[in-house]
């Protein structure tokens, strides 16, 4: 069952919004990055993000078909991580889109896999709610792609910071209900002696 899968993986969860906390803060305590690092950090990001999120649909296929979203959302972060990297000659602008491209392309299937994992996930809200901060921060680079680059990289830091605490709290509401509580139905009680 995927449920239990979930809630057995739930560090994979709270290690992607350590990461995009941890890439928020940087962006957002050092604006005056330079380009080139800017993307190194956006790459790297997006690589860890990919990777973790291709081992988490690996573990969930095991026991469940509805992985695919999971799989697209991976490859996605990967293939932007990817680009990234072979081209680190690229212009702001080309970086604004490819993260806006980026942040609607996962914030969809975040969206989506929340909506196929409801009946077996509380809290999926949680999941939407990421997956509409991805969308929205997308939306916004494409119709204001020139608001200046330090604007954007606050966007950018904002988003990051507020998607990785959307996924800590997702992975600490799993983490809780993997344990049952103790009067739990089907769970031993106090010894009674």
């Amino acid at each position: 069952m995927i449920r239990s899968t979930l809630h057995t993986h739930w560090w994979i969860l709270a290690l992607r919004g350590l990461l995009a906390v941890m890439f928020g803060m940087a962006t957002f305590l050092l604006p005056a990055f330079s380009l080139v690092i800017l993307i190194t950090l956006f790459a790297g990001y997006c690589l860890f993000d990919g990777i973790l999120t291709l081992w988490s649909a690996a573990r969930i296929h095991r026991d469940e078909s509805r992985w695919w979203s999971l799989v697209v959302e991976g490859a996605i972060s990967i293939l932007a991580g990817v680009a990234a990297m072979v081209w680190p000659g690229l212009t702001s602008l080309v970086l604004l889109y490819l993260i806006a491209f980026w942040a609607i392309a996962t914030g969809v299937f975040e969206i989506i896999t929340a909506i196929r994992l409801r009946r077996e996930l509380t809290g999926e809200w949680v999941m939407v709610l990421g997956g509409l901060l991805s969308v929205l921060l997308g939306v916004f680079l494409i119709v204001q792609p020139r608001t200046g680059a330090l604007l954007v990289t606050w966007w950018i830091s904002a988003y990051a910071f507020g998607f990785g605490i959307v996924l800590a709290v997702l992975a600490w509401r799993l983490r809780k209900q993997q344990t049952p509580p103790r009067n739990w139905p089907g769970t031993a009680g106090p010894a009674m002696g």
